[in-house]
């Protein structure tokens, strides 16, 4: 069976490492990408396949050239292929066009976020700094015929597989189309073997941006005096540490090595966004540390009320406030979390992805 993989850009993250295990189910399959790092064209084993956006200006306005990111996966030629595996959360790696007699398996993160769901908030916040009044203007002017566009893309997909049951939720809703979950790899084998550690305070993980809503965690735990760290960078740390009381530390960036430690080293990690799927609660799972989650997104798929953490209603203060409140770790077992953290190993992933397309009548 010939095979290639597509993905929207490799730069890092959790999208990525659902390439590096398909890429380790088929070697020697092309990976067609916009734009990709040195780090993971080697990562990769030089499989990578990019065109004119890997080159020239193009890369560092990788923000604003997503028309000419759906023209180049548009045009990507993949006859003599069986089968076709598009890694997408951008929608444009899923544009792709497959000639007849080739299948096309849609691995979907989420459906484009500035398109559907989060529309609203890109329109409030769209990151672009001092761009940002032109990007809503241009948002605003574009998103009609994007959408129209995007739904049409959709229905060219011949299976999807939905990274989550929110997500899955998420495709029939915008696309109309059934899918299944399978949850994306973790390398919970990295967080698993930290070794025995006195439990003390709350952690939380990430990128600080408005959107993870950490906000609410420094501000519930600053009015409940509780030990917080709060690890990362991004544009919120300033306003972060303004709003913080005296139980709240800021380590900022800390090397990847140090993070098992850290995740082992809490008495729960606080989730406070809305995500697609949400790797960083699934390694504190596995280092034996239950989670707080905000009450949606897939948040849902891992975390067990009584069992591998608990619940807070509203992304509000007050609600994280209450739960933390009556929060104890007595009927929690740090083995029984680390367990239930293993079910998404790349192991495990592999395996599914292999019995899905296994169970496909392929059109060659």
């Amino acid at each position: 069976m010939k095979v290639a993989i597509v993905h929207d850009w490799l730069i890092g993250g959790g999208a990525e490492r659902v390439v590096q295990a398909l890429h380790e189910m088929y070697p020697d399959a092309p990976i067609y990408t916009s734009y990709c790092t040195d780090e993971w064209r080697e990562r990769l084993d030089n499989k990578v396949v990019t065109g004119f956006l890997q080159h020239g200006p193009f890369p560092k306005l990788r923000k604003f050239v997503g028309i000419l990111r759906i023209w180049w996966f548009g045009h990507i030629d993949f006859s003599g292929y069986d089968l076709v595996i598009s890694s997408s959360g951008n929608g444009e790696a899923f544009g792709i066009r497959v000639p007849e007699g080739t299948t096309h398996v849609c691995y979907c993160h989420t459906p484009t976020h500035y398109y559907w769901r989060h529309y609203d908030q890109y329109l409030r916040r769209p990151g672009f700094g001092a761009f940002s009044p032109l990007a809503r203007l241009g948002l605003k002017m574009l998103v009609g015929p994007l959408r129209k566009w995007d739904y049409r893309t959709a229905q060219r997909v011949d299976y999807f597989i939905a990274n989550s049951t929110h997500i899955q939720n998420d495709i029939k809703t915008y696309y109309g189309r059934d899918s299944v979950v399978i949850f994306p790899p973790v390398d919970v084998d990295r967080f698993a073997h930290t070794g025995p550690t006195e439990r003390k305070g709350y952690i939380t993980l990430g990128r600080l941006v408005p959107a993870k809503h950490t906000d609410i965690i420094v501000a519930a735990c600053t009015a409940l005096d509780l030990p917080l760290a709060v690890l990362g960078t991004g544009p919120e740390y300033d306003h972060l540490k303004r709003i913080a009381g005296p139980s709240v530390a800021f380590p900022g960036f800390v090397p990847d090595a140090d993070i098992p430690g850290y995740l082992a080293g809490a008495e729960a990690f606080i989730f406070a966004s809305l995500d697609d799927f949400g790797i960083t609660p699934i390694e504190a799972m596995a280092a034996g540390t239950p989670v707080i989650a905000y009450k949606a997104g897939g948040a849902l798929d891992y975390v067990v009320e009584g069992k591998t953490g608990t619940f807070f209603t509203e992304q509000t203060v007050e609600s994280l406030t209450a739960t933390l409140e009556r929060f104890t770790r007595k009927q929690l077992t740090s083995n029984d979390i680390t367990r239930a953290a293993a079910a998404f190993s790349p192991r495990i992933f592999k395996e599914k992805m292999q019995q899905f397309i296994d169970t496909l009548s392929l059109k060659r």
